[in-house]
């Protein structure tokens, strides 16, 4: 029951296109714009950071992340919670929740945080014998120049 729930919530939020041969359906490319590091001092350090476009696809259960271009090196995260991502648009306004899942990896001491959205992912990672903390931010890429852009009317055809 929970699986097809989670399974039906994800096809609702986050529309799956092209199928992957291990059955994990991509759902679209996102491009990483910023990075931020946090210490624990509380020192807020922006992270120089060339634009790098990921490619996220899920199995309704685990997302994978990869680089666009080295897809056999992924990331893989559990999905905890797809019932909505809470966000703020200006400091101070009011909270709103939009379509989303949030999801958790922990490998070799290194706990990381995903919030996936249609429009926007953030990655949080929490090294385990560090105080600094990397907050990865990306939006959901252009498609290239090459491919028609979707008709709004019908709905975006990725995440």
């Amino acid at each position: 029951m929970k699986f097809s729930l989670v399974a039906a919530l994800i096809a609702t939020v986050l529309p799956l296109a092209a199928a992957d041969t291990a059955g994990f359906e991509s759902f679209g490319e996102y491009e990483i714009r910023s990075q931020t590091k946090i210490t624990g001092s509380g020192k807020v350090v922006q992270v120089p950071i060339k634009p790098l476009k990921l490619s996220v696809s899920s199995d309704g259960v685990s997302i994978r992340i990869s680089s666009a271009e080295k897809s056999e090196a992924f990331s893989t995260f559990t999905i905890y919670r797809s019932d909505g991502i809470g966000r703020q648009n200006t400091p101070g306004g009011p909270l709103e929740v939009v379509p989303g899942v949030q999801a958790t990896s922990d490998h070799r001491g290194v706990h990381k945080h995903l919030r996936l959205t249609r429009d926007t992912l953030t990655l949080t990672v929490f090294p385990g014998v560090s105080d600094q903390t990397v907050v990865t931010n990306a939006v959901l890429a252009s498609p290239p120049a090459n491919e028609p852009a979707a008709d709004s009317r019908k709905g975006s055809p990725a995440p």
